[in-house]
Formats: C-alpha cells, sequence, structure tokens
C-alpha cells in the first residue's frame, strides 16, 4: 500500500482528504501539531473509512523531529502539506509568526523530501495570491499580486520556494493547488470544519448564528459593484476539494504531469455573494439568520471567481456537489457538533 504524508491532516481540508485517500486505497500517516484541531478528528475519519490513520504529533518547524519523521517512515510516495497558520487577521497582527510556520515548515519539509528520497508533493495554497484581480474568472496565468495580508505572503513565497526548489533538483515534482473557498462538511457529518474560537470564515459563522453561539452575522459591505452590493467569492465544496488532491497525488505518481511543477485552480467556476449564501444557507434550512450590514473590512476584496478549464481538462477533476447541498452539509456538522435535533 502506497504510503502518503499528509501534514495538517486533523485540520478541516486535511482530514476530508485523508478520509478520500483511504478511500483510494492509499495509506496516510498524518502529523499534526493540534495547534488549531483536534485529535477527535481521527475518530471520525476512523468511523467514515473504518480505518484509523497513522498519527504523529509535533511541529514540523522542529528540523530533527522532521528528519526523525522521515527516518522512521522510509516509504513515504508522496506529502500534501496543509499545515500552516491560516488566519488572515491573526497574520496582521503576527507577521512573525505567519511567516516562520508557514515558511520553515515547508522548507524543512522539502530538505526532507530531497534528503530522504521523498519524490512528490502536492501543495496547497489559495487564491489570494490573486490579490484583487483585474479581470475575471481567474487563469492560472492571472498575474500575482501584492498579497494584503503576511498570510496570503506566505501563499505566495511558499509558491516560489517550491518553484525553485524542483527546479533545482529533478529528482522531485510538484503540484501547487490554489484553493478558492473551501466550505462545507462530509455528508456523514462526522468531520467538518472546526474553528477554535470566534471563526474567521463565513459559513462557520452562519452556522453558528443560526444555532444560536453567535447573535448576528455581520455582512461586511453592501456597496461594493456586485450583483447586491456584498463581496463575492466561489465557495468549493470540501469533499469535491479533497478529491483534487487524490487526483494530484494519481497525477504525481504516474508521472502524468506534464511538468515538474504545475498549479491548478480549484474552484467551481461561479461567483457567489455573501448575501447569495445567506439566502440559499434560510431556504435550504428553513432557519432566518440575524444579520447585520457593517462596514467594508479591511483586506477584504471585492469579488473574485475561477476559471476552471485547466482543472477540469487537463487535471481531469470537477466540482460536483451544488450549493445547497453544500450549505446544507455545514448545517447538519454545526448541528451534530453543538446537540441540536
Amino acid at each position: 500500500m502506497k504510503q502518503i504524508l499528509v501534514t495538517g491532516g486533523t485540520g478541516y481540508i486535511g482530514s476530508h482528504t485523508t478520509v478520500e485517500l483511504q478511500n483510494a486505497g492509499y495509506e496516510v500517516i498524518i502529523v499534526d501539531n493540534l495547534s488549531n484541531s483536534s485529535i477527535e478528528v481521527l475518530d471520525g475519519i476512523e468511523k467514515i473509512t473504518g480505518i484509523r490513520p497513522v498519527f504523529e504529533q509535533f511541529d514540523l518547524i522542529e528540523k530533527d523531529k522532521v528528519n526523525a519523521f522521515f527516518t522512521k517512515y522510509p516509504k513515504i510516495m508522496a506529502i500534501i502539506h496543509f499545515a500552516a497558520s491560516k488566519a488572515v487577521g491573526e497574520s496582521v497582527e503576527k507577521p512573525l509568526l505567519y511567516y516562520r510556520n508557514n515558511l520553515l515548515s515547508l522548507i524543512n519539509i522539502l530538505e526532507g523530501q530531497i534528503k530522504y528520497g521523498v519524490p512528490n508533493i502536492v501543495f496547497s495554497s489559495s487564491c489570494t495570491v490573486y490579490g484583487q484581480p483585474d479581470i475575471l474568472p481567474v487563469t492560472e496565468k492571472t498575474p500575482r499580486k501584492d498579497a494584503e495580508s503576511p498570510y496570503g505572503n506566505t501563499k505566495r513565497v511558499n509558491e516560489d520556494i517550491l518553484h525553485d526548489t524542483i527546479a533545482a533538483n529533478p529528482q522531485i515534482k510538484g503540484i501547487a493547488l490554489r484553493y478558492f473557498n473551501p466550505v462545507g462538511a462530509h455528508p456523514s457529518a462526522l468531520i467538518g470544519e472546526l474553528p477554535l474560537g470566534i471563526p474567521a470564515n463565513l459559513i462557520p459563522f452562519v452556522t453558528q448564528t443560526a444555532a444560536g453561539l453567535r447573535s448576528e452575522l455581520k455582512v461586511f459591505g453592501d456597496d461594493y459593484d456586485t450583483i447586491d452590493g456584498s463581496a463575492v467569492r466561489d465557495y468549493i465544496n470540501v469533499v469535491d476539494l479533497a478529491k483534487a488532491h487524490v487526483v494530484a497525488v494519481n497525477r504525481l505518481i504516474g508521472n502524468k504531469n506534464k511538468a515538474a511543477y504545475e498549479i491548478f485552480n480549484l474552484g467551481t467556476g461561479n461567483g457567489v455573494s455573501v448575501l447569495e449564501i445567506v439566502n440559499t444557507f434560510e431556504k435550504v434550512t428553513g432557519i432566518k439568520l440575524n444579520y447585520k450590514i457593517v462596514p467594508r473590512r479591511a483586506g477584504d476584496i471585492e469579488k473574485i471567481w475561477a476559471d476552471t478549464t485547466l482543472a477540469n481538462e487537463d487535471l481531469g477533476w470537477k466540482a460536483e456537489t451544488g450549493l445547497e447541498e453544500t450549505l446544507l452539509s455545514a448545517w447538519l456538522w454545526e448541528k451534530k457538533l453543538r446537540g441540536i435535533n
């Protein structure tokens, strides 16, 4: 059985990807420091797949522990690197924390990859590298812009580190997947997004407001140049997103890649406004959300969505789950978490 290292595998996207990898017949080894996730996620993964992934708890910025890990597991065929600090607002307040965590962890992983002969890596990147694009939808050739936050900048710099390292080391190859906005939960409601503290993302704030944990949802701005004045994003179902990582790993292991380093946008190709999310959530759940329009939030871009042609036609992956089904899955997960019938 082929071994895959999933860093940050108890996190939101990492846990869903672990499920899809195990369903595809891979043996998954998770490394996570549990700084922004819970060990109980392993129980959910095991209940869904019947397999409990191997788990190692340590911090990837500790180089000696990374080396010890690769020594212990010499048969790893590919790495999927999710592990990173990821809250935009926190990154503005604590830039050095973000640069240390997000850059050093990738550098240590890549050095281990080269030293111990791991041939393949899939990197978790983000559409934040595009900033506010001049032309929509965004293709992989859309110019990257200066990041709006240290978090966004770490994604941009990490892409450059990956590109340059692969160029200098022909024995390794990699794929960077630029996510748009992952939302929803596994249809089993056994795993989902589990923000610690106040959610930084829209959908957990929506579901927590619906569950009564938050008194109201703030909609930041209604004066953007969009269909209803609220900001527009490309919301992609997390299970669809997870499946793209399996496709990417298969591509690398099967030597189907067309270049040593490839980039793909992962989205639905559709822009959806914040108010459309609110209305759709209310429609599928029957719950009226208490929301308030407030001024725009610093650092937010107006609108972005993906051109998914390359992912659909070259990578051979497509987002399949509709918005209504996705939002309902997020609500079912929230209800399970809170014990709501």
